[in-house]
């Protein structure tokens, strides 16, 4: 019996007290038998004391003659050469001599067997990512429904292979069948507060994929600035942004992050949150944002998007035409968190446009000026992520509209918002345990990796609405002097909790393998940081 076997759909009859101990001394043999740690934690594994050499020479990947999927296709193409470098880099290995011949079986393929190639599609939110890996004396191969699955295969494959101290590297007889616990795997990176160089977030998305994370949620514009260069508003960037040459995102930019996504299967979800957190819009775009009174005279400061004047949604309509085309995923995040009504008080302008409507509160208004934006993009055959906010004050949306809880002013809150949003019928994706921008001195990884998503009162169909969650890095406090080590391998926690069986738990599991992985992510040239105490085989050098 392995781990995974008890993550199974058996699981439930895995209740019983002493069972949890038992589980725990199951998962501490397993790490103890397998030649390396893998994160995250596969839902089903076997694995053997029997090894077999890799030369890498002489080592490739190749597709199965009966493959969807062939060469030329680039997603799997691409993924073999960085594969083969991640393991083996460039250089010229010697074959080594072994006295002993049961180390001398050697695997030198990895057959890699594909039932629909979808090579030049992007990932979307109902993407099959299972896959099976099955290494013994008779094969070496990785089996999956997509090519987004075989990704995840090829991952789990690279951290199966280890190098003894003679530098011979070996991968150990293996049986897994793996597949994601959620659909939704995101991480959040905000490029508003502070600029992040097109390098950062390339190099996020590597990383993201080690961990199996498949969306990256990008909060390109907040009120700091807008980065973002709009080829039908270009004033947005112009004076919108810290600089307009330096630090924007161009449309080649944006083309390259959502092309280097696809191809390590990650969606890019793109945020331009409105009618709040827009004070760098306004400067480019005269009159969208609501000008605020101090008695009876303008203040010359300014609030949120102005609900009451047409020429607000005609900009939004043109706007978002674009952001949809640019963008090719489904669905939009169009923020709509923290808005603050003390502007739009102020303004006569926008109490007399309420009292035409006969709203009475100003919640009313946001619901008005969201269900707009919202009817907007719907015309464009997308689908919207929003924040909690937007359905906390009652705004009428679609049923499919997905609702992202942040919220967290209480330790349990969060779970009774996630509880209420599934009661109403909508699907949820949960953030709020995991603001990994917040940061205290020691393991906080853990407490983010004990948190369960389905941990509040609902029926199997609510909790069937959970698509997932999301790490987010916030930009206050946070540039790319210090992205990659606050972020990993705190990050990894997430990618666990999201992808592992629900009864994968056990933090002294948990605590060895992740140090294994930041190790490895060292190895690979990440700036990981420690999680305790320690050393790496391979220490991290400076490029």
């Amino acid at each position: 019996v392995s781990p995974g076997q008890l993550s199974g759909r058996g699981a439930g009859r895995w209740a019983m007290a002493g069972c949890r101990l038992w589980v725990s001394l199951l998962l501490a043999a397993a790490l103890a038998c397998l030649a390396t740690a893998l994160w995250p934690w596969p839902q089903y594994i076997q694995t053997y004391h029997r090894r077999y050499t890799l030369y890498p020479n002489n080592f490739q990947f190749r597709y199965h003659v009966s493959s969807a999927a062939q060469a030329g296709c680039v997603v799997l193409d691409e993924a073999f050469r960085r594969y083969r470098n991640l393991l083996f880099g460039s250089g010229s290995w010697p074959r080594p001599s072994f006295s002993n011949k049961q180390q001398t079986l050697g695997k030198n393929i990895l057959v890699v067997s594909v039932v629909t190639a979808e090579c030049n599609e992007f990932p979307n939110l109902e993407s099959v990512e299972n896959y099976t890996l099955t290494i013994n004396d008779d094969q070496c191969l990785l089996a999956s429904e997509t090519v987004w699955g075989a990704l995840r295969g090829l991952e789990t494959f690279s951290q199966l292979v280890w190098k003894s101290a003679e530098g011979t590297f070996f991968i150990n007889k293996t049986k897994i069948k793996d597949f994601p616990r959620f659909p939704h795997r995101g991480v959040l990176l905000d490029t508003s507060r502070h600029y992040l160089p097109l390098s950062s977030i390339l190099d996020t998305l590597d990383v993201m994929a080690y961990n199996k994370f498949n969306v990256f949620h990008w909060h390109l514009v907040d009120d700091s600035s807008f980065p973002y260069e709009s080829f039908t508003f270009p004033e947005l960037t112009r004076k919108g942004s810290f600089n307009p040459v330096t630090h924007i995102y161009t449309a080649q930019d944006v083309k390259e992050v959502i092309e280097y996504a696809r191809l390590r299967g990650i969606r890019v979800l793109a945020e331009f949150d409105t009618p709040g957190h827009t004070l760098s819009w306004g400067p480019g775009a005269p009159g969208l944002l609501t000008p605020c009174y101090s008695g009876s005279h303008l203040s010359g400061t300014f609030g949120p998007v102005n609900p009451s004047l047409n020429s607000t949604y005609d900009f939004m309509s043109t706007l978002f035409l674009e952001i949809s085309s640019v963008f090719p995923d489904f669905y939009l995040h169009l923020g709509g968190d923290e808005v603050d009504f003390t502007c739009w008080k102020s303004n006569p302008n926008i109490q007399a446009f309420m009292k035409k409507k006969g709203f009475t509160d100003f919640k009313q208004l946001e619901s008005f000026y969201i269900q707009t934006l919202l009817d907007i993009v719907s015309d464009y055959d997308k689908g919207y992520v929003v924040w909690q906010e937007v359905f906390d004050n009652k705004v009428k949306v679609r049923p499919d509209t997905i609702i992202q809880v942040w919220r967290e002013e209480m330790p349990v809150e969060y779970m009774l918002e996630m509880q209420d949003i599934t009661r109403a019928g909508f699907r949820a994706l949960l953030s709020a345990p995991w603001y990994l921008n917040r940061v205290k001195y020691g393991p906080d990884w853990k407490d983010m990796y004990k948190v369960e998503p389905l941990a509040f009162h609902g029926t199997p169909e609510q909790k069937a609405l959970v698509i997932g969650g999301e790490a987010c890095m916030w930009g206050e406090y946070v540039d790319s002097t210090n992205l990659v080590p606050r972020l990993w391998p705190r990050a990894g926690a997430v990618a666990e909790r999201l992808w592992s069986s629900n009864l994968t738990t056990n933090i002294d599991f948990a605590f060895k393998r992740l140090s294994h992985f930041r190790c490895e992510l060292v190895r690979r040239g990440i700036q990981a940081q420690p999680i305790s105490v320690g050393y790496c085989e391979q220490e991290f050098e400076q490029t």
